[in-house]
């Protein structure tokens, strides 16, 4: 079907829906009329088709931003703050991260593929780690995973009990270099690139070096379970960064500031769904990736957990279609 016919057949319905969430924008007492979900479900549906059509990127645009909106006020409990949050976690961030796929697949490339190319080559040629880390660093990092160290993880042994302040130090560290990561976007996604490509190849390094002198053991089941949560956080807020770049490289037929302002709403809900990973992430790291339990077992659970958000990421909240 030609993309004009496509407009004239459903701009009608288009235009309907968006009246609608115009009053639903508007107030919060406005109640949902019974054909929203229906009207809802309908545009999906058409920004489906649209999208597989290869019909116009002004078109899939608008009707992308129509049902971002659409999402929000389905799924917006209008007495209960926390029905929005749930909907968010359990349909709305999965959601967008697909839609936003090209932008989280470049900050995939460029952050796991320099972790694994470096580690690669550092465990080929052991001697390529200094030109990475320094020895200071490489010093106390081999003393954390030092099989017979008897503090996995760290560089000091602590008690149990202070492992609610590792879990505070935690979600710092991690949310400072997300954010870090998000933020430099702004410099036309130079400053996000860099540091995707800079901190792949830091973690690249140390797993690359580790392996090599004999400590991948203790190495991988330390950080195979955070990992799940926590690289991936750091690639989508890469994602996230590369985005506001994007906006501000090529903004269309849109003022910089307009596109700006249309990509920071989506890079905003996504670095919140970033948050949440690096909070999991940080309580696993704190509680059990430097736990005593056999390397067996978090092997175990590390591969659960990687399927987890992996099927979360690509399943959770899709839509049925009825067809046309």
């Amino acid at each position: 079907m030609k993309q004009s016919l496509f407009e004239s057949r459903h701009q009608g319905e288009w235009e309907h829906l968006s009246r609608q969430l115009d009053q639903l924008e508007r107030s919060r007492n406005v109640p949902q009329s019974g054909d929203f979900p229906a009207a809802y479900r309908r545009l999906c549906h058409h920004l489906a088709l649209a999208q597989a059509r290869g019909y116009s990127s002004l078109l899939v645009d608008n009707l992308q931003q129509l049902a971002l909106r659409g999402h929000q006020q389905l799924y917006r409990d209008r007495s209960r703050p926390s029905a929005s949050l749930s909907a968010f976690i359990l349909v709305g961030f999965p959601r967008l991260v697909r839609e936003q796929w090209r932008f989280v697949l470049a900050a995939s490339v460029m952050f796991l593929g320099s972790l694994v190319g470096i580690g690669l080559l550092v465990y080929l040629f052991p001697e390529l780690v200094y030109s990475v880390l320094g020895a200071d660093e490489i010093s106390q990092i081999r003393s954390m995973y030092d099989p017979a160290s008897g503090h996995l993880g760290r560089s000091v042994e602590r008690a149990a009990s202070e492992d609610w302040v590792m879990f505070g130090y935690y979600i710092m560290h991690n949310i400072g270099i997300a954010f870090q990561t998000f933020a430099s976007g702004l410099m036309f996604g130079l400053g996000s690139a860099f540091f995707l490509l800079f901190n792949g190849l830091t973690i690249g390094a140390v797993a690359g070096h580790l392996t090599q002198i004999g400590s991948g053991g203790t190495f991988w089941s330390f950080v195979i379970g955070h990992g799940a949560f926590e690289l991936t956080a750091i690639a989508l807020a890469g994602a996230a960064g590369l985005q506001l770049g994007w906006a501000l490289i090529a903004p269309g037929r849109l003022t910089r500031g307009e596109a700006l302002r249309l990509a920071a709403g989506k890079s905003v809900l996504m670095i919140g769904g970033v948050m949440l990973f690096l909070l999991i992430a940080a309580f696993i790291e704190a509680y059990w990736s430097s736990s005593a339990v056999t390397p067996a077992t978090k092997y175990t659970v590390g591969a659960l957990l990687w399927l987890l958000v992996i099927s979360y990421l690509s399943l959770a909240g899709r839509v049925r279609h009825a067809p046309e």
